[in-house]
């Protein structure tokens, strides 16, 4: 059921364009508001971020580059951007307005029938495919990503971890991230992978989880839950037809050299079954100096009119490899990162650290340091979660987590740096 927003005189004004309503979203630099336009009442979805946040991360040259130069796009499964804004301290999207909400909430439901998810499943390949065949991987694809306008349209969206062609190194990609439940096992093997057989592998987990409603790979401890992946260890419910089994198990597929390719899928009478092709618009005049070397994005409430750029330019919310939802019951005072350094020079770059910091430093087995003070211990502990990446925990031991906070985790996290892949703590 679409959700009623209501706006009333004190809401505040976007440039005198735009009404902008509730908090329907949030990430560590942005935020998502609904809005409306002042012309006209259209309902749009306006992505809040804050420059200086903006500018702290790695994010920068990724968006100009987005912005700058990707084929802007009209195809009706993928979220479009409307129009970019900016002010001084802040950038803003406006964007098509899913009111359908999240795919997620409607698998959170229970099953569903098969022509049902068939359709769904119909309008996700259409927009892949339309991407694969740029160059461009998503990456990210999750329930989550997935989002239905009023009609039950499906919307593609947060392409943020989105990969182009230029990004290749001898046609492959390098970066591991998305989302574990839904993230092909070679992306995070360390070696290079081919994105749209990794985005065929998320297909595999997203139609199994809408009509089982729920994902094959879950388990609270993510080097089993790898273990079961690489392994490719999950039941089928019974009400799964053979046709769509077969289908699963062959996108499934740990091996990419021989999991189906999105392409092959299409060809599929099982596919084919009530498919209609989508038609999509594609124009390239969007020049790579339009918003200049030095200045990337317009200041001071001036906008660009950017009626036909799609959710390619959208700058995503995701912080990079997600693992919150696997370690949720972890206290927030611990500090987790992944990375693909080896534990040696893991355990090199810690007692460093530690030496120059002042502690006294202690390593021990199982991939264990300790760092202690007078006043304080931390512990630094390195565990695999596949061959090549590591997921390396920090954390004060007994009740001295509020100075570890304030005072001495800063220091720490600054020698850490140069090894991380991504944090996976919000705030740190």
């Amino acid at each position: 059921m679409e959700t009623r927003h209501v706006l009333d005189a004190g809401t505040p004004n976007l440039f005198g364009k735009y009404k902008l309503g509730r908090l329907i979203g949030q990430g560590s630099f942005a935020k998502v508001y609904y809005a409306k336009s002042v012309v006209d009442g259209t309902a749009f979805a306006v992505k809040v971020i804050d420059k200086k946040k903006l500018d702290e991360t790695t994010m920068v040259p990724r968006v100009v580059r987005e912005v700058s130069v990707m084929h802007r796009t009209n195809h009706p499964n993928i979220i479009r951007l409307h129009e970019l804004m900016a002010s001084k301290t802040k950038i803003y999207l406006v964007m098509e307005f899913a009111s359908g909400g999240e795919l997620f909430k409607l698998c959170r439901r229970g099953p569903m029938k098969e022509s049902a998810a068939r359709r769904y499943f119909h309008q996700l390949l259409s927009a892949l495919h339309f991407c694969h065949s740029n160059g461009i991987a998503h990456r990210d694809l999750k329930t989550h990503n997935l989002l239905l306008d009023r009609d039950g349209t499906l919307k593609v969206s947060d392409f943020g971890l989105s990969a182009l062609p230029e990004q290749l190194k001898d046609g492959l990609l390098q970066t591991a991230c998305g989302t574990p439940g839904y993230t092909a096992p070679e992306v995070v093997s360390g070696r290079g992978y081919d994105g749209a057989k990794a985005d065929a592998w998320s297909c595999g987990a997203i139609l199994f989880e809408l009509l089982a409603g729920y994902v094959p790979f879950n388990d609270t401890n993510l080097l089993v839950m790898f273990s079961k992946i690489r392994k490719r260890q999950y039941e089928f419910p019974s009400w799964f037809s053979p046709p769509a089994r077969r289908v699963i198990s062959r996108l499934l597929d740990p091996n990419p050299a021989t999991r189906m390719t999105i392409e092959e899928v299409m060809r599929l009478q099982w596919f084919r079954k009530s498919y209609r092709p989508t038609n999509h618009n594609m124009s390239y005049d969007c020049p790579a100096d339009q918003f200049g070397a030095q200045n990337p994005f317009p200041e001071d409430g001036k906008s660009v009119d950017l009626t036909a750029m799609n959710a390619f330019d959208i700058i995503s919310l995701s912080s990079g490899f997600d693992l919150s939802g696997i370690f949720e019951a972890w206290k927030k005072t611990k500090k987790r990162f992944t990375t693909v350094a080896p534990p040696e020079r893991i355990s090199e770059q810690v007692v460093k650290i530690g030496t120059e910091l002042g502690y006294r430093v202690e390593k021990r087995k199982g991939g264990l340091v300790r760092l202690a003070t007078t006043t304080l211990v931390v512990l630094v502990e390195i565990q695999e979660v596949v061959p090549s990446l590591y997921l390396v925990e920090v954390k004060p031991a007994g009740g001295a987590a509020p100075e570890f906070n304030e005072i001495y985790w800063q220091d720490i996290k600054e020698g850490l740096e140069e090894l991380v892949v991504a944090w996976q703590n919000d705030g740190i």
